[in-house]
């Protein structure tokens, strides 16, 4: 391992997602997304990562750079245990929870390729066993949601994106158009419990299977009594973030969104998958808007779920990676080494 071209060589750079249609949440708005993307590279193989940064997260490109910057991967090579660079990373600074996801997809890419072998046959899974993903569709006008539905006609749920005082007319123009099943995502929005189970119940009625993060983050004690009276699953998201969390939310929420971006990578999502499964909680896959780096990463434990909602790479225009792909509705990974993906244009 002396040679040095078994050596780790880190690269980034910043890069702008521009969405297909504007985003729009309970709480804001926005056309693009910017990233950074990654590659390490070493002894020839070349492993890609990328982290995703929608505004409402603390990290920004700049500080994403910043802690790039500080890494020193040189010492490292192959012969290292993968485990050993992640501690590293970690030990560099705290937070810095997308900046690390992007390291952590990018050494999974390269120690994958280096065994030729994709994640999800390390893991011992079956890619064909995925869940079938969700489409996205944000908060817009009635004919917009209209149209929307009708572009994801090939898709077996569709995830709706609920927190205004528009939500009814949101899941009716929907129903007017597809009897497919739906999850809804409040992100917060409803402020009062009796306001919020009532909404369940209406949104059951409706054919909605699960409801994703229906209370703001603080409310903990409103959120498990709602839990407990949930005629559906409530799944947490703003409230989940790390491996840590666990502990605070599995006794308020009945399932929690793994997202790579929130949890630091693939090693971490793997572990709460692990450990949500023994505390009796659902598991759902989530993104942010991400090129197809990401979601292929996540797709290597998507047959790990119950739900997946990896449809990030299809809100852009410009993907910068090939990879996992939607047939029929599942996310399937593709049987490429490492995360699955090929660079279209990475620089």
């Amino acid at each position: 391992t002396g040679k040095l071209e078994n050596v780790m060589k880190l690269s980034y750079k910043p890069y702008t997602l521009e969405l297909r249609h504007v985003f729009t949440l309970a709480t804001s708005s926005r056309n693009v997304t910017p990233v950074v993307l990654v590659s390490v590279e070493s002894d020839g193989y070349i492993g890609y990562g990328e982290a995703s940064l929608p505004p409402y997260l603390k990290e920004n490109q700049e500080s994403v750079i910043r802690f790039l910057s500080q890494l020193r991967l040189g010492p490292f090579s192959l012969a290292q245990s993968l485990e050993e660079i992640l501690v590293y990373v970690h030990s560099v600074e705290e937070g810095n929870a997308a900046a690390k996801a992007a390291v952590d997809i990018a050494i999974h890419d390269l120690y994958g390729k280096a065994i030729n072998k994709a994640w999800w046959q390390i893991w011992g899974l079956d890619r064909l066993s995925a869940p079938y993903t969700s489409f996205t569709i944000g908060i817009d006008s009635e004919d917009q949601i209209k149209q929307k539905t009708k572009e994801a006609k090939d898709f077996r749920l569709l995830k709706v994106k609920l927190g205004r005082d528009t939500d009814k007319m949101i899941i009716s123009a929907i129903r007017s158009v597809t009897n497919c099943p739906i999850c809804v995502d409040v992100n917060q929005g409803w402020t009062d419990k009796h306001y919020a189970l009532d909404m369940l119940f209406w949104c059951k009625e409706q054919g909605v299977i699960f409801a994703e993060q229906p209370m703001p983050k603080e409310q903990i004690d409103d959120m498990a009594w709602l839990t407990e009276k949930s005629p559906i699953p409530t799944i947490a998201d703003e409230s989940f973030q790390r491996l840590a969390d666990l502990d605070v939310v599995k006794d308020v929420f009945s399932g929690v969104n793994i997202k790579l971006m929130k949890c630091a990578g693939m090693a971490e999502a793997y572990c709460i998958v692990e450990k949500a499964r023994l505390a009796g909680m659902k598991i759902m896959l989530g993104c942010m808007t991400e090129t197809s780096c990401a979601i292929s990463a996540a797709a290597q434990l998507s047959p790990l779920a119950d739900w997946a909602d990896l449809d990030g790479n299809l809100l852009i225009t410009n993907d910068c990676f090939r990879g996992a792909e939607l047939k029929e509705g599942k996310i399937i990974s593709t049987e490429l080494p490492g995360i699955g993906i090929i660079p279209v244009s990475f620089v």
